[in-house]
C-alpha cells in the first residue's frame, strides 16, 4: 500500500515540492486530422483534465461560462476540471458528439481521428489525463475553468514550440515508442502551463497556493503532504516551522481557510479514498498507514468527511469496474 508520496528531498520551496509530486496518468490520447467544416462535442470527464495542442491550423474552443477562444497553431489549452466543451473549425459549425465520430485505434490509449468536410486542415493532439496524487487534485481545484497558453517569454516560448513540433512529428509518424514520447512530453507541457499560470495569474496569490508560498504555513503543508501518517498536532506543526502555537494556528486558518487539524484529516481521507478506489488494501492497513491507532477511529473520521463508510466507497468502485 502507498499512502505517501515517493521519497523526495526536503525543499525550501513548498510550492515547488508540491509541483514535484505531480504525476499524470494518461487515460486517453488522440491525434486528430480535421478538415473544415468540422465540430466536436467533448463530453464531461469528471475528475480528469483535458488538453488540446494545436499542431497545425486553428480552431475555436467553447466552454460554458467562457467566451469562445481562438486557438492558433502552437497553442496549448487546458480544461482542468474536465468540463464538457465544444471545439470546431468556426463558431457557427454544427458539432458531433465525440464518441459518434469514427476513429482508428492505434493502441489501448491512443487513437487517430480523421474527420471533416475536406476544407482547410487543422491538426490537434488531445488528451484526457488525471493526477495520481492528492496534491494534483488540490491544485486542479485552484485552476480556472480554462487555461490557455499561446506564448511564454522568449526562452520558454522557444522550448514550448520545439516541444510542440516534436509532439507533432511523433504523432504524424507514429514510430515505435511514439505514444510514450507524446505522453511524457504532454505531461511536461501541462505542468509548464500550470507553472506559467501560477507565475502570472492574480488568483494564484490567494487560498491554498498562497499558503504554499508562505514561509511558515507552506512548510507546514509540505510536512503534512510528505508525512501524512505522522502524529501531527497544531503544537508539533508550529514547532516544525518555528512559530508559536497560537500564531501558527491563526495564520494557517487565515491562509488555508480551515484549521490545521481539519486540513490534516481531510488530506488523509482524500488519500484513503483514492486507495479504496484503486486497491484491495485492508481497512486496518490503510488506517495504520495514515496514522490511526484503530480501524474504528479511521472509519469514523472517513464517515465524518465523506458522509459514508469506507466500505461503501470500495463497493461503488468495484461496481463501476464491473460495468466497464
Amino acid at each position: 500500500m502507498t499512502t505517501r508520496p515517493r521519497e523526495i528531498p526536503t525543499l525550501t520551496d513548498p510550492l515547488g515540492e508540491t509541483l514535484h509530486l505531480l504525476r499524470l496518468n494518461g487515460s486517453f490520447y488522440c491525434r486528430s486530422e480535421l478538415t473544415a467544416p468540422w465540430g466536436v462535442e467533448m463530453p464531461a470527464f469528471d475528475g480528469y483534465m483535458m488538453f488540446h495542442i494545436v499542431t497545425a491550423g486553428h480552431c475555436w474552443l467553447e466552454v460554458e461560462g467562457e467566451a469562445p477562444r481562438l486557438l492558433q497553431q502552437g497553442s496549448l489549452t487546458l480544461v482542468p476540471r474536465g468540463n464538457g466543451h465544444r471545439i470546431r473549425s468556426s463558431p457557427e459549425v454544427t458539432v458531433e458528439p465525440l464518441f459518434e465520430i469514427p476513429v482508428e485505434r492505434v493502441s489501448e490509449r491512443y487513437e487517430v481521428m480523421r474527420y471533416g468536410g475536406g476544407g482547410a486542415p487543422t491538426q490537434l493532439t488531445c488528451g484526457v489525463v488525471s493526477f495520481d496524487h492528492q496534491a494534483g487534485q488540490q491544485l486542479i481545484a485552484q485552476l480556472p475553468g480554462l487555461l490557455q497558453i499561446d506564448s511564454l517569454n522568449d526562452e520558454d516560448d522557444s522550448w514550448l514550440q520545439s516541444s510542440l513540433r516534436f509532439i507533432a512529428r511523433e504523432a504524424r509518424e507514429l514510430r515505435p515508442g511514439g505514444e510514450t514520447v507524446i505522453t511524457h512530453l504532454a505531461d511536461i507541457l501541462i505542468i509548464q502551463a500550470i507553472r506559467s499560470w501560477i507565475d502570472t495569474a492574480p488568483e494564484a496569490n490567494r487560498g491554498w497556493l498562497a499558503a504554499l508560498r508562505d514561509n511558515h504555513v507552506g512548510r507546514a503543508l509540505a510536512a503534512i503532504h510528505r508525512q501524512p501518517e505522522k502524529d501531527w498536532t497544531v503544537a508539533s506543526l508550529a514547532r516544525e516551522v518555528g512559530m508559536s502555537r497560537s500564531g501558527f494556528s491563526a495564520k494557517f486558518t487565515q491562509l488555508v481557510g480551515q484549521s490545521a487539524k481539519r486540513y490534516l484529516t481531510q488530506w488523509r481521507m482524500q488519500l484513503a479514498r483514492a486507495q479504496l478506489q484503486e486497491s484491495s488494501v485492508s481497512l486496518m492497513r490503510l488506517a495504520e498507514g495514515l496514522g490511526y491507532q484503530s480501524e474504528a477511529a479511521f472509519c469514523r473520521a472517513f464517515k465524518r468527511v465523506f458522509g459514508v463508510p469506507p466500505g461503501s466507497v470500495r463497493q461503488a468502485a468495484a461496481n463501476a469496474a464491473q460495468t466497464k
